[in-house]
């Protein structure tokens, strides 16, 4: 392949293809495309991966792990579960949607809950969500999306939403847990949120055996490469999936960073200050160009509508501007089903790496 990719990619941060077509080290692009931290792993982090045994087969019940997630979130190391990043988890959490009948999704929504439906003959409709809200959040789940649930049996909930970036309260969700037989809740990029805690539906796992919430580590410390993260759920449902998947899921490297993870509370204050300053800063000057709409986020991405004398204009071509001629990557949103060729979606990055961004979307749109 010579040019960019004609086809949208399911995920973002597919750096070394992007390199590859460029004809470039992957250290010369800006990577706007994925919605990672753009600075670290912590320093505690990399010591643990220096200290990690490699000889001998990580623990095939995660035992340290497990009881340090629970440390973490005040629950039994039995109700916890790690695994190899949050999509493995999706796998199994779809095979118990299946069972349950018809899944809702989110849409636009991340394609990979269809990718794991898949995997099991799942059915599944989308539900449309507003692509218009007055701010980041927290704001109360879309009225009637339990109510005109249609018979479907599980509901998908990703909070902060991905890719609009709007966060649920905890109060407007947990009426769901009793229309629906499974709730599947994605917190992927909950922990970058500041205050988004107080929205998380962890609390309700004991009280609620039809819940599950899926967390992942990777976005908050910079650690994608290791491909971890963790469900909250009853026990006798992890137990379940622990007996369906392969022996060791979570390799040595990433149990010896889990377990000190969540232990770094400067950093993660620091992350949630990060996001809280450069997404506004970088939301009102987006919205100072020609041609672009940011949306309002409590994530760590804005969602972008690409719109000319109040009509949708196509931002595929500025998106591939960017990568030939700036090496900048963007998120095509084509994979998400309800959005086209009119929306993008921008990871933040540091002030350094946004200025860049700045700079060539100027140019371009001049």
């Amino acid at each position: 392949m010579t040019g960019p990719a004609a086809e949208p990619a399911r995920h973002g941060g597919n750096l070394a293809q992007a390199a590859e077509r460029l004809g470039c080290r992957p250290g010369q692009i800006l990577d706007a495309s994925a919605s990672l931290v753009p600075f670290g792993p912590p320093w505690a982090l990399r010591a643990a991966l220096l200290a990690a045994p490699l000889r001998p087969y990580p623990d095939r019940d995660h035992t340290s792990l497990r009881r340090a997630l629970a440390r973490h979130h005040g629950l039994d190391p039995d109700q916890l579960l790690p695994g190899n990043g949050a999509a493995e988890l999706f796998t199994w959490a779809a095979r118990d949607a299946a069972a349950a009948g018809c899944s809702l999704l989110p849409a636009p929504g991340f394609a990979d809950y269809h990718r794991a439906l898949a995997c099991w003959d799942g059915a599944w409709r989308d539900w449309s969500l507003p692509l218009q809200w007055p701010g980041p959040g927290p704001q109360a789940f879309p009225p009637g999306s339990g109510s005109g649930s249609g018979g479907a049996g599980a509901l998908w909930i990703t909070n902060p939403h991905n890719p609009t970036g709007q966060l649920w309260s905890r109060a407007s969700l947990e009426p769901l847990l009793e229309r629906f037989a499974l709730v599947i809740c994605d917190e992927a990029f909950l922990s970058v949120v500041p205050g988004g805690e107080a929205q998380s539906l962890v609390p309700l796992v004991a009280r609620h055996p039809n819940l599950v919430v899926i967390r992942s580590l990777t976005k908050l410390f910079a650690i994608a490469g290791l491909r971890l993260g963790y469900a909250v759920a009853a026990p006798q449902r992890l137990a379940r999936w622990a007996a369906w998947r392969d022996p060791w899921p979570v390799n040595s490297l990433a149990g010896a960073v889990g377990e000190i993870a969540l232990e770094q509370g400067r950093w993660i204050r620091r992350v949630q200050a990060w996001v809280g300053s450069e997404g506004p800063w970088l939301g009102q000057r987006l919205a100072a160009l020609p041609g672009l709409v940011p949306l309002p986020s409590a994530a760590n991405f804005l969602l972008v509508r690409g719109e000319r004398e109040g009509q949708p204009w196509s931002l595929a071509p500025l998106r591939l501007a960017l990568e030939t001629r700036h090496r900048i990557l963007l998120r095509d949103c084509r994979s998400f089903i309800g959005l086209d060729a009119s929306w993008l979606r921008i990871g933040l990055q540091d002030r350094r790496g946004n200025l860049r961004l700045l700079r060539a979307l100027k140019r371009e749109l001049g």
